[in-house]
């Protein structure tokens, strides 16, 4: 058991946002955490970690439990290089090299006395590395710059970089750090799909427990075998990943909703017999039977439903001619830095086309461009433009909800605009704030209603779904599925892109690639083909362990810690026994005595090695 939560309550000014809530997290296991905005899941995360106390409950947690925590907002803070900042974690296994190599120079001057003493520390060192594999964290180091996207960033400043470039550093820094437990609150902001790509195979071999709050559902279902899901300030545990989840919470709510209709059956079935034969002199005791079962019945509370999620709707007016886009011979420049030459890009009626690439290839510029007004780019006519800009720059921070979008669509009747509004999943608390008060989810789904009050036929959706909770973004696809026009989208969701788009088009290599098909296809497509002499194989089902292994790895990792706090209580042993041979070299008898005890520890120590051989 890594943590335990029991009977957690906790509020905010008297309001409370988490009621009765217990888990446990226990070693190697993958956990995703799941709710709406604004639920409390990064309040809970706190809690876990101990920057938050509880109103009442319990937290406990394993004695000395090493924890990372990568939080949403807030960088990696440091004046040292990329390179520098990660080698720090490392600072240990510098330590050993350096004792063995200062050891190994003392053998060359060394008495015959000292040479035992130094080959037996060097012999003990040697031992140590290996076990720790203190030659290779250099490989490591690179393996994670590398494949987070830090290649040929090394000898960078780290407070000369961007926040999401921070945020990402932090991040290597976990991994490389690897805590018993890896809090990871949205890890995959901030990353481009080739990136994300590699975290999850990475995680998918991480040693420690991850406990992990994202909206990308493609990775909660890559990384994840079990689910807490945070809903009303009720915690609640689910097997399996994210899709398996959804459908155990329906299933759930149907079984609860069936037992509490069949209550208030017999409920209302014992109320009958009691209204009819309470009066009754041949009857009353009989009666009476029943007004005590049903005084020691433990009455269900009707199951609440899961909370409706918002509800979009794109339409069109009228239909385009078929080519809604064509841009021919371009080149695409930022900041002198040349990002596209002579690229071309067409894109006909009813294609929804999603642009991929990774960070900084210039996807949102391309958008930005297409809608310049630039000669080079014509539209089909009766194109209607509808653009969501993942900044939301349009919406003015001084207005209303409800004046944004009135602003945009003056002969919308009051009624008209808060039920467009409402359906988007805004309260109507929310609807009469200013833009500027709204959280980064209400500020994007006002942002989608202005568009979905545009009927155009052809969007351009930069990040859509940004700041959006699951069931919002689930929603938002659902209505792009439904939209009978044209689109052309950028986004980090794969599942997004992959229920979405009929076409892909890749920005790499200074050029534009077009591929015709489904993301699942383009993705194929990408990969190597297998050497001929490659066998297909079954793979097994990702992250499952039986009771028995979680338990034998349990007993292992055990066993390993005993190992090394042995052997650092020999090291130390050794160490003094060595200075006391030194002192009493005239001694015979001591001499003696020190010797047999230093043998006895040598062969102790060479025992519990070829043991942590075996178990590492």
């Amino acid at each position: 058991m890594l943590i335990s939560l029991e009977h957690i309550t906790f509020g905010y000014d008297g309001v409370p946002l988490i009621s009765d809530a217990s888990t446990t997290l226990t070693e190697n296991e993958r956990v995703g955490f799941v709710g709406g905005n604004g639920e409390g899941k990064t309040t809970l995360l706190k809690i876990i970690l101990g920057e938050l106390t509880p109103d009442s409950g319990s937290v406990t947690r394993k004695s000395g439990i090493r924890m990372g925590y990568l939080p949403q907002t807030g960088g990696f803070e440091s004046g040292s290089t990329v390179y520098g900042a990660m080698k720090e974690v490392f600072a240990e296994d510098e330590a050993l090299i350096a004792r063995l190599r200062e050891t190994e120079s003392r053998m060359e001057n060394a008495s015959p006395t000292e040479m035992n003493i130094l080959s037996a520390r060097i012999e003990s060192l040697e031992k140590r590395i290996a076990a720790r594999d203190s030659y290779h964290f250099d490989v490591r180091i690179k393996t994670v710059l590398g494949g987070m996207g830090f290649e040929g960033m090394y000898t960078q400043r780290v407070d000369t970089m961007s926040g999401g470039e921070r945020t990402k550093l932090k991040l290597c820094r976990l991994l490389l750090e690897e805590p018993e437990l890896l809090v990871l609150d949205e890890p995959t902001n901030h990353l481009d799909i080739k990136t994300l790509f590699w975290l999850e195979e990475y995680l998918t071999s991480y040693k420690g427990a991850i406990l992990v709050v994202s909206h990308d559902r493609y990775f909660l279902d890559r990384i994840t075998t079990r689910t807490l899901e945070l809903e009303r300030g009720r915690l609640s545990l689910f097997k399996g990943n994210y899709s398996k989840y959804r459908v155990l919470r329906e299933e759930r709510f149907k079984e609860e909703m069936r037992a509490y209709e069949k209550q208030q059956e017999e409920i209302a079935k014992l109320k009958d017999y009691v209204d009819r034969n309470l009066v009754r002199a041949t009857t009353a005791k009989s009666a009476l039977s029943r007004v005590n079962k049903l005084e020691r019945m433990g009455v269900l509370e009707k199951p609440l439903p899961p909370p409706q999620p918002p509800r979009f709707l794109f339409r069109t007016e009228e239909r385009p001619y078929e080519r809604v886009l064509e841009a021919r011979a371009f080149d695409l420049t930022v900041d002198n830095k040349m990002l596209l030459k002579n690229a071309s890009f067409t894109l006909m009626r009813g294609e929804k086309c999603a642009l991929v690439g990774d960070n900084g290839t210039g996807k949102s510029t391309l958008l930005k461009f297409f809608l310049s007004g630039d000669r080079r780019v014509t539209f089909g006519k009766l194109v209607r433009i509808g653009y969501y800009d993942q900044e939301n720059s349009d919406l003015d921070p001084a207005l209303r909800a409800l004046d944004a979008l009135w602003w945009n669509y003056p002969l919308l009747t009051q009624t008209e605009a808060r039920k467009l509004l409402a359906q988007a999943g805004l309260a109507a608390e929310d609807v009469d704030k200013k833009v500027s008060e709204l959280s980064g989810g209400m500020r994007a789904k006002l942002a989608l209603t202005i568009l979905e009050a545009k009927k155009a036929n052809f969007l351009v959706l930069d990040e859509p779904t940004n700041h959006l909770d699951l069931p919002a973004r689930e929603s938002l696809e659902e209505a792009l599925k439904n939209f009978d026009g044209t689109l052309l989208f950028v986004s980090h969701d794969r599942r997004f892109i992959q229920s979405l788009a009929t076409s892909v088009c890749c920005i790499e290599n200074g050029g534009l690639s077009l591929f015709k098909g489904s993301y699942e296809e383009y993705l194929a497509s990408k990969k190597p083909a297998p050497m001929p002499e490659e066998k297909p194989h079954k793979k097994a089902v990702e992250g499952y362990r039986s009771k028995e292994e979680r338990a034998r790895e349990a007993r292992v990792r055990t066993r390993v810690k005993e190992i090394e706090t042995r052997l650092e209580a020999i090291e130390s042993e050794e160490e003094a026994l060595n200075l006391s041979l030194a002192e009493n070299a005239s001694d015979y008898a001591k001499v003696r005595e020190i010797t047999a005890r230093l043998e006895a520890l040598r062969t102790e120590s060479d025992a519990l090695y070829e043991e942590y051989e075996t178990l590492i």
